[in-house]
């Protein structure tokens, strides 16, 4: 029997109601972007965009920045919310539907993607920090790697380094050996195992793969790599990933909504987006072939925990982001149960530090978890993620302005190749375009 197509159920459902201290919803009308397939009430044909949370009217730039995006390229969900000098001064929840019951506010949880990054890069530096593991240690002496039978580990796997997982240099490349997190099927019928596979799985089987280049010789980014730090963690921490990252990073800096997603609708956790996508899928969950969203188990978000596993909402990620500019920070006067840093300074050098292989043509190298490059007398960071269904920005600026833009699409086929750098160019605009930035600070409003 053909599975049933699976959807995101209660699409117009609320999403994040428990955020606390916002404004009441305003609602423009649409005036681009094609008719949504949700219900909707006839007297109002056409797509309603609607904004909720808190803001200043000298930022409305960024409202206009959002907006934009969102209307021109149908995108029925988002949020952003923006910190300077480590103070929220807005958080915002973005609605683009036919349907006036469909909100979002900026406490809604959306996937995270590749964001996930510089959460799992934060955590490894933490255990750096505590003396459990070293930037140099050795992949192969850190976790057992043993490939299936008949193959055989290359040689080369002992010149990967935590350090060279953080920064895309452990000699995997997905432009020539297909993302082993995405080759589920694959994996499960040359190693004769059912579907769902496990990350053990993955492991077992790429373990018998060779190598692209040597560990060390060049950058190529690598979803594994992270997926591997995330076992990394684990062992040394000795806890669950999940785990280490809520107890060690998240929770002292009063982050407690960000979660590990799940993969299928019916697990969605309170308060997170449904997914759009064009794109259909082959189910990963079993071997029965049918198709699928390919958010709702085109792939599996359980397997991809350390490199794209975590949801968040806006406000989250941006307090996350707002940690790498706390050197020296022993007290918060907004949230005064939180006393110490998260990460000491040198932590946080280490995090925006230039690779072995120095700087790529365009300027920019990648550090540990962070995209970087030198700006203003400082340096900018950032990190985008993506998957089917979800796009995310999160931006370190020099002069103390970080952001955090979340959406539930993505670019789904070539006529949107402006996608993800249109909405970074146009919130920088927003941002340069502020003459005045307002004195408060509304993290209380959003714990």
């Amino acid at each position: 029997m053909e599975r049933k197509r699976l959807t995101r159920r209660d699409f117009g459902r609320v999403a994040g109601l428990a955020g606390l201290g916002v404004a009441g919803g305003v609602l423009l009308p649409g005036a681009r972007g094609a008719a949504h397939a949700d219900t909707f009430e006839p007297e109002f044909p056409r797509p309603v965009f609607k904004v909720t949370g808190s803001t200043d009217p000298g930022l409305d730039a960024f409202d206009q920045a959002m907006s934009r995006f969102m209307q021109d390229r149908n995108i029925s969900a988002g949020s952003l919310a923006v910190s300077r000098n480590g103070k929220l001064v807005l958080a915002r929840g973005y609605s683009f539907s036919r349907n006036l019951h469909f909100t979002v506010e900026p406490t809604a949880l959306f996937r995270l993607a590749s964001v996930s990054k510089p959460i799992t890069a934060a955590a490894v530096l933490k255990l750096v920090q505590a003396g459990k593991l070293s930037l140099d240690d050795r992949l192969t002496d850190r976790l057992t790697l043993t490939p299936p039978p008949g193959k055989t580990a290359d040689a080369r796997l002992g010149n990967v380094t935590v350090r060279r997982l953080l920064q895309h240099l452990g000699g995997w490349d997905r432009a020539l050996t297909p993302d082993p997190m995405f080759l589920d099927s694959v994996i499960a019928s040359e190693l004769g195992v059912p579907l769902p596979i496990s990350r053990s799985n993955i492991m077992r089987r790429t373990t018998g793969v060779r190598l692209d280049f040597d560990p060390g010789a060049r950058y190529a980014y690598s979803n594994y790599g992270y997926m591997l730090l995330g076992r990394i963690i684990e062992k040394a921490g000795g806890m669950p990933y999940a785990t280490y990252v809520q107890e060690k990073i998240l929770n002292p800096r009063g982050i407690t909504r960000m979660r590990q997603g799940r993969s299928l609708p019916e697990y969605a956790a309170p308060g997170e987006v449904s997914y759009e996508s064009k794109q259909e899928a082959v189910y990963v969950f079993d071997s029965s072939g049918s198709l699928v969203p390919s958010p709702d188990g085109g792939f599996n978000l359980e397997n991809m925990d350390a490199h794209g596993g975590w949801l968040g909402s806006a406000v989250d990620v941006v307090r996350f982001g707002d940690l790498f500019d706390q050197r020296g920070i022993k007290y918060d006067p907004v949230l005064d149960h939180i006393t110490f840093p998260t990460l000491e300074g040198d932590s946080i050098d280490q995090a925006f530090a230039q690779p072995e292989i120095g700087v790529q043509p365009g300027g920019w190298w990648y550090g540990c978890g962070w995209v970087v490059r030198n700006a203003g007398g400082g340096i900018d960071a950032a990190h985008n993620g993506s998957l089917p269904g979800t796009t995310t920005l999160l931006v370190r600026r020099h002069d103390g302005l970080n952001w955090a833009a979340l959406f539930n699409r993505r670019r789904d086929d070539d006529t949107e190749l402006d996608f993800d750098a249109s909405i970074d160019n146009a919130l920088r605009q927003a941002a340069n375009a502020v003459t005045s930035w307002p004195s408060v600070n509304l993290y209380r409003d959003y714990l």
